[in-house]
């Protein structure tokens, strides 16, 4: 599959997903600080939806700082020029770097609109400036998973792993693709590198 179709069938149905399903945690879900907050379970003490303001980066670092709604807004950016970059390089060429790409671009797009949109539609903030309402900025996470022996590494945990959300997934899956792809490089460098 050529990347462009990637993008159309894979990133942007999977960046629509991501969208629709925060846009519905955050209509139907009381935000974290209320006192109606409630966990939906869908399958009981294992699977749960939740809603979850994370303005840090995986596992909440950064959350509730200063610096963490700005900081995590150039980051993807960043991340954005990094691919175009090695993209050029020829360092996706494998079709297993595609298909990671096309879901890193979700996870990107994904949580970065949260960040440039979820601080505007915050009631206390409506009345704040541009700047304020912009460092309000927020992923939404919705997904609760309870693992086992997961407590035991964190005990505050009680065995829940942080909230996540679609574009978070995106980006693990695309993270473990690049390192099986890597490793098939590599193996097949080595072979190569034998017969020579």
């Amino acid at each position: 599959m050529t990347f462009p179709k990637l993008l159309l069938f894979l990133t942007l149905p999977l960046y629509l997903l991501d969208q629709a399903t925060k846009f519905w945690t955050v209509v139907k879900l009381p935000p974290p600080w209320s006192p109606d907050q409630v966990e939906i379970p869908l399958i009981q003490n294992f699977f749960h939806l939740v809603r979850v303001h994370n303005q840090g980066v995986a596992f909440g670092f950064g959350n509730g700082t200063a610096w963490a709604p700005i900081v995590f807004m150039v980051v993807p950016i960043l991340a954005l020029t990094m691919i175009r970059i090695f993209w050029k390089k020829g360092a996706f060429a494998h079709p297993l770097a595609k298909v990671a790409v096309a879901l890193l671009l979700c996870g990107i797009f994904g949580n970065l609109t949260d960040r440039l949109v979820q601080g505007f539609l915050l009631d206390e903030f409506k009345h704040a400036g541009l700047w304020s309402r912009l460092a309000q900025g927020y992923v939404v996470d919705f997904i609760a998973i309870k693992l086992p022996l997961y407590d035991k590494l964190v005990p505050s945990s009680r065995g829940w792993w942080p909230a996540f959300n679609v574009a978070d997934s995106c980006i693990f899956v695309a993270a473990f693709l690049l390192f099986i792809g890597g490793i098939r490089d590599e193996q097949l460098a080595k072979k190569t590198g034998n017969r020579i």
